[in-house]
């Protein structure tokens, strides 16, 4: 069954399925819980910035307005309003409105009155100190990071990247991720990994907050730890390639169950994004084409992402559709090497070192050009990110895309070691794209540039920027 591209009115009916379950008076999802909206408006987030779309943003504003005067705080449960924090952080992120990442820093405020120094460390589940868990210190790690990257003051962004560091140095030592690279549920009363269920939404958040503080520290360690517990859990809890819960086997997974596969494949997505195995990818595009194809008439989608519908509510839908927004995002996004594009008076080298691939091209005399084939699931504005080296100055280069100007005089900064440039606001085509980079001295081209891949990816979301 071939997955839907983003353009596909059938998976716009995906979107608008879930819609029906949203209620305009609560700004919640009837049929699911407080936590489970969260994750819902998450997911409805990102849908609208992968595709560029307009239609559900209204409930961004809907749901902040009837629900601003509780802070989106949970009297029991910190995980409960965790969600939230990140959700308002994805909001922020679209919007660029600055009062949503405010309400996450309110909420994440509260989750640290929540960590003491039973069991060393750790934040707890329940507000009355009752059980240290794993998904409870897994949002608090991510939202910490997620804020870090997002603060413009410099001793806000430290402390909220000392909690970070404080959580992730906690959590590894606790014992929680076992001998197989897999979570259990939390710790038990001797403070020992109490060897409880494994849900697949506890291999996934982890993974979305080791990659974010990777991309702050650029440790290696973090992103290897992230590797392993998503190749296990690829291996462990998806029977026949397509991921289930522990719970499916009785068809019981209460009300909260049914959200947890969609989590883990939205951070999966994540980090695909910055570590992309193709086993990763296969994973995603398998499991939206099988949950795809047991759709309903009416574009419901179930508990099982391999049999037939049992029964349709929000959560189901909203993590459903998660894959679903993953498989997308695999349309909009691309690496492509140098070495593999059509190239005009340019051959492939492969002596220094560094270079992604096979190689790269060396570029310094007039008409010296480079295409690259894109292919992409729906038209919209991208980035196109080049990796690049410069070595003697600052290169300039005439940027063509299908068949236009786009670039008069593109700078590549001087740079002796791999770089990035970024060309942004592209607007790319449904299906076949190509991006040449000529040197044409008539426009200002000059000096010696050394390319070794781009990078295209989708206009990054307004507030998602690492503070100067």
């Amino acid at each position: 069954m071939v997955v839907p591209g983003s353009c596909s009115p059938s998976v716009a009916a995906g979107m608008a399925a879930l819609q029906v379950f949203y209620n305009l008076s609560t700004g919640l999802w009837n049929t699911t819980g407080w936590w489970n909206s969260a994750n819902a408006l998450e997911t409805t987030i990102d849908y609208a910035a992968i595709t560029q779309t307009i239609p559900y943003r209204g409930n961004l504003f809907n749901t902040f307005e009837k629900n601003k005067h509780t802070h989106f705080l949970n009297p029991w449960f910190y995980d409960d309003q965790g969600w939230w924090a990140l959700t308002w952080i994805k909001a922020y992120d679209l919007t660029g409105e600055d009062r949503y990442l405010a309400m996450a820093k309110t909420i994440f405020e509260d989750m640290t009155q929540g960590w003491d120094a039973t069991c060393g460390g750790g934040v707890w589940w329940h507000k009355r100190r009752q059980y240290k868990n794993a998904i409870t210190n897994e949002l608090f790690l991510s939202i910490a990071a997620k804020l870090h990257l997002r603060s413009s003051n410099k001793a806000e962004a430290i402390n909220y990247l000392n909690w970070a560091q404080r959580e992730w140095e906690w959590f590894k030592n606790t014992g929680m991720i076992n001998a197989d690279n897999l979570i259990n549920d939390g710790l038990d009363n001797t403070c020992r990994n109490n060897g409880k269920t494994i849900w697949t939404y506890n291999q996934g958040v982890i993974l979305g907050g080791l990659v974010d503080l990777y991309q702050i520290t650029k440790d290696p360690t973090l992103l290897a730890q992230a590797e392993a517990i998503a190749d296990a859990a690829i291996q462990k809890l998806a029977p026949k390639g397509i991921l289930q819960e522990a719970c499916e086997e009785n068809r019981d997974c209460g009300a909260d169950g049914p959200q947890f596969k969609g989590i883990f494949m939205r951070h999966l997505s994540d980090l695909y994004q910055t570590l992309p195995k193709p086993q990763y990818k296969a994973f995603i595009l398998q499991n939206a084409a099988s949950v795809w194809s047991r759709r309903d008439r009416n574009d419901r989608l179930g508990l099982s992402w391999a049999s037939e519908l049992d029964q349709a509510d929000a959560a189901r839908q909203s993590s459903a559709m998660d894959v679903l927004n993953a498989a997308i995002l695999l349309g909009t996004t691309g690496t492509y090497q140098a070495e593999n594009a059509k190239l005009y008076g340019l051959k492939t080298e492969a002596i220094a070192s560094g270079f992604h691939g096979t190689g790269y091209i060396k570029s310094s005399v007039q008409n010296d050009s480079v295409t690259f084939k894109v292919n992409i699931s729906c038209s919209g504005k991208y980035n196109l990110k080049f990796r690049y080296a410069a070595i003697e100055e600052n290169a300039f280069r005439y940027i063509y895309v299908n068949g236009k100007k786009e670039v008069d005089n593109q700078i590549f900064p001087q740079s002796q070691n791999w770089s990035d440039v970024t060309i942004s606001n592209v607007w790319l085509n449904a299906g076949e794209n190509t991006v040449s980079i000529i040197f044409n001295a008539v426009k200002g081209s000059k000096s010696s540039l050394t390319l070794d891949e781009m990078r295209v990816e989708p206009r990054p979301l307004m507030g998602n920027s690492k503070r100067s």
